[in-house]
């Protein structure tokens, strides 16, 4: 329904009606009036048989004693208005007009005609600002999917770097949306649904807006989470709508973002199974692969938690294909960095290659967050280009937080920070197997009061025991550098300890690195509503638990024997450390190197 003047003149109209017949309803209900003569009013004075009158001009109205209400006029209001007072009758005085019939009609309609207005508005409004409807009367069960048109979908597969696998997988979708006869004839189908998988920032969305960008299809991109409201059926409602549109805007895409906001598995919540929620998760499942037919709608969403996405979802005939979307590797950092770099300024002197090298683990927002604070930075220093130590800046402040300089350190805590991160330095450059150290400081950053920077010379993939045993170590080194020197144990371990527990623990509990030998033991089933704590199920007996026990700590136990063992043979070259870290406050990779030679 659309509001015009025209049906706004129509309700107005019906309220008027409306008005009249109520106030000829309650004159006919009211009590009945009579018409008194001036000498009958006189006479009833006289008499004290008036209770209360209302006087306007020269009109009275009153109600005598008995309960008889009686109107009329008189001559002089003074002298009544005397009489009545000598007999104690309750007078109400009324200024002349008021009782005339269209005062009486703007007091009752004014309001009505202010509250038709406000609803009208709020109507209006709330049409205007949500689905795609743009006029649509209240839009609690509509779509509020945003629609890009495929003229306006700038986005291509150039703008998207560091997945190329996932992009092959998305090619056959796109030649479909482009031409759907080519696989019709031959009898296929293409799938009809993708659902992208990866971890926070890998570039799930921009991939799929990418996907309408090349097809050159109307996109439709909802979040999970826009579909679950608090009244039941509005969900499924939405679902219902979005479909209905996409249907009229074939071929396009669905995108919907963070799909396990309503996709979860069904039957697991505490309040049972018929919820909002599972109703919205329904009506999606019959939408995607139901009695009715979606032809030209290919259905895309992403989640970084398939884990806890219901099994019906996931089914052929739904989401088909799941495609991995990974975090980049060298090659992929690379040229990420160069695709948000095209818009900034870069001196000659920067070398993006070195950046993606020393950036492993790095999302591709975490590569455009880098490149944005490295512009940030130089622009606050009025350079004319980013420049290399901008980069290294913007790395630093990603990776290891931003530097607290109101923080001040007393010489002692400086003196035991210092001998912490040497530690940890000197046991990675003793340690054959573990990754260099890039970077070591005693310049508090983020939570941390000092840190030691090691990046690996390649991408791995998997890791060797040797590797984790060195990392173990190096993770110990902190403390042990505190026990050999003869200071005093401080707090400043506490992670350290934490990472080397979690890695101990995963390696004999998980990767089998330990003398119980090639076995897997775990002792949780997670549930994706109650927490890990209310559904911990033990799987395993009290004497292997002991043992599992017993390993971690034989390994964390002997790695720190070695590191106490190699920091006594390397003492010397702890207290060098310790010396130049605690006058520089930062050592780079060469120093260290220098250091450690002598």
């Amino acid at each position: 329904m659309k509001y015009t003047g025209r049906s706004f003149i129509v309700w107005l109209i019906v309220g008027i009606m409306v008005i009249f017949l109520f106030n000829g309803l309650s004159k006919k209900t009211a009590y009945k009036t009579a018409e008194i003569s001036y000498s009958r009013l006189i006479k009833l004075i006289k008499n004290n048989q008036i209770q209360r009158v209302v006087i306007s001009g020269q009109k009275i109205k009153g109600i005598t004693k008995d309960g008889k209400r009686f109107n009329g006029i008189v001559p002089s209001t003074g002298s009544i208005l005397k009489k009545l007072s000598n007999k104690d009758v309750q007078i109400n005085l009324k200024p002349a007009g008021q009782d005339k019939w269209y005062y009486s009609l703007a007091i009752t309609f004014v309001p009505f005609l202010l509250f038709m207005i406000f609803f009208i508005f709020m109507i209006n409004k709330s049409s205007k600002g949500g689905g795609l409807g743009g006029n649509n009367v209240l839009m609690f069960g509509k779509s509020h999917a945003r629609v890009i048109a495929s003229d306006s979908n700038k986005v291509t597969f150039s703008d998207v770097a560091g997945v190329e696998e996932a992009k092959d997988d998305l090619k056959e979708i796109i030649e479909f949306l482009k031409d759907p006869s080519r696989f019709n004839k031959l009898g296929g189908k293409i799938p009809k649904g993708v659902l992208l998988i990866g971890a926070p920032g890998t570039g799930k969305t921009l991939l799929a807006k990418a996907v309408a960008g090349e097809a050159q299809v109307p996109f439709f991109i909802v979040s999970g989470s826009e579909f679950v409201e608090m009244f039941v059926g509005i969900g499924a409602s939405r679902v219902r709508d979005l479909f209905a549109k996409a249907k009229k805007s074939a071929p396009c895409i669905i995108f919907i973002d963070e799909i396990d906001a309503v996709g979860r598995r069904r039957g697991t919540g505490i309040g049972g199974g018929h919820d909002e929620r599972e109703q919205t998760l329904n009506q999606m499942l019959v939408e995607m692969d139901g009695f009715t037919e979606n032809e030209g709608i290919i259905v895309m969403a992403a989640t970084n938690r398939p884990d806890v996405l219901d099994p019906a979802l996931l089914r052929p005939g739904r989401f088909d294909r799941r495609i991995a979307v990974e975090l980049p590797d060298i090659k992929g950092r690379k040229e990420i960095l160069n695709v948000h770099s095209k818009n900034i300024k870069i001196s000659g002197n920067a070398d993006l290659s070195i950046i993606a090298k020393s950036t492993p683990g790095f999302s591709g927002a975490d590569l455009q967050n880098l490149i944005n604070e490295a512009a940030l930075h130089a622009a606050s220093l009025n350079k004319e280009s980013v420049k290399m130590e901008d980069l290294e800046f913007a790395k630093e402040k990603v990776m290891m937080g931003p530097e607290r300089k109101s923080m001040v350190l007393s010489e002692d805590e400086k003196r035991l920070t210092a001998i912490h991160e040497s530690g940890h330095t000197l046991i990675a450059k003793l340690l054959p197997n573990a990754d260099p150290v890039y970077k070591v400081t005693i310049i508090p950053r983020g939570r941390a009061m000092g840190l030691t920077q090691q990046i690996p010379e390649f991408d791995r993939h998997s890791y060797s025991k040797e590797y984790l045993q060195s990392r173990l170590m190096v993770l110990l080194g902190g403390r042990a550098a505190e026990e050999v020197t003869g200071n005093s144990i401080t707090t400043g371990a506490a992670n350290d300890i934490s990472q080397a527990t979690k890695l101990a623990t995963s390696m004999v509990a998980e990767w089998g690195m330990s003398k119980l030998g090639p076995i897997h033991y775990s002792e949780d089933e997670k549930n994706p509503f109650l927490g890990q704590e209310l559904t911990r199920t033990k799987i395993i007996s009290d004497k292997t638990a002991e043992n599992i026990d017993s390993e971690i700590s034989f390994i964390i136990n002997d790695a720190y024997g070695e590191v106490i063992k190699l920091l006594n043979d390397n003492l010397h070259k702890l207290k060098q450390l310790t010396d130049n870290l605690s006058e520089k406050e930062t050592l780079t990779a060469s120093q260290i190197d220098e250091i450690v030679k002598k």
